[in-house]
């Protein structure tokens, strides 16, 4: 009886076993491969007939692609200047004044920001201000000030950027600090070895500089100087010779 009911006992299907195994595999990879995809953020859909400035401003203003920041915002602070400029300057994100303004660098390190671009020779209205975030990032309660943004913060909001930059088209773009440089370019290097060098997004020069705001705490000649020197290569990049004037800003020679 044993033998005819182990004889009645069909032997699972050949390569079951097999197939069990890599169903297993591919549903372990696809679970593995989840935190990478969601860390890639897909580029905002454009409307029919490409973007303008005015239909990105116009869905960037709309964007809750980050709930938290929905919640704590006043508003999103989309950019400001020419929309042809030759000369970018890029934030990392806005402060408390920005964001009850809805235009980016309007608080002390702007004030200071739109000197730097008076001495260039140019006004805020020759160029283009904007961040890599467009939100104000939130606090925790009963905090005050201002934050970093997080890499995943900036990862969202970069493609809104992309598209900014490519209408505008600048011929140069100043990156304001290591965390924006972070947020555009991905680079973490500390900013004593990034600042005065050229970098590349997507074949645009971007020269590295101090944030306004370290100037509004590191006030000697020799950090402004700096700065200085890293608008005078941009002015250079531009095609733009200064004067011997603005080449002696910020040295025991200027008047």
């Amino acid at each position: 009886m044993l033998k005819k009911i182990q004889q009645g006992i069909k032997p699972p299907p050949k390569g079951s076993s097999e197939g069990l195994r890599k169903l297993v595999a591919a549903s372990a990879g696809k679970r593995a491969t989840q935190p990478a995809a969601a860390a890639t953020k897909a580029a905002p859909s454009a409307p029919k007939g490409g973007w303008t400035l005015d239909s990105l401003r116009t869905a960037v203003l709309a964007c809750e692609k980050c709930p938290h920041l929905v919640r704590s915002r006043t508003q999103v602070v989309f950019g400001v200047g020419n929309p042809n400029a030759d000369l970018m300057f890029v934030g990392e994100a806005p402060g408390a004044d920005e964001d009850a303004q809805g235009e980016p660098f309007v608080g002390k390190a702007g004030q200071l920001l739109t000197k730097i671009i008076q001495a260039m020779g140019f006004e805020r209205t020759d160029i283009f201000i904007a961040n890599v975030l467009k939100c104000r990032p939130d606090m925790p309660a009963g905090e005050s000030g201002n934050r970093k943004p997080k890499p995943a913060e900036m990862a969202t909001c970069l493609p809104w950027l992309r598209e900014q930059i490519a209408l505008v088209k600048p011929r140069v773009i100043v990156a304001l600090g290591a965390t924006a440089v972070e947020g555009l370019l991905g680079d973490t290097s500390p900013m004593r070895d990034l600042r005065g060098r050229w970098l590349d997004f997507e074949g645009t020069p971007v020269m590295v500089t101090y944030h306004p705001a370290y100037l509004l705490r590191n006030q000697s000649m020799s950090e402004k100087r700096k700065v200085w020197e890293d608008m005078l290569l941009a002015m250079e990049k531009l095609g733009i010779r200064p004067t011997a004037k603005q080449r002696a800003f910020f040295t025991k020679t200027a008047d």
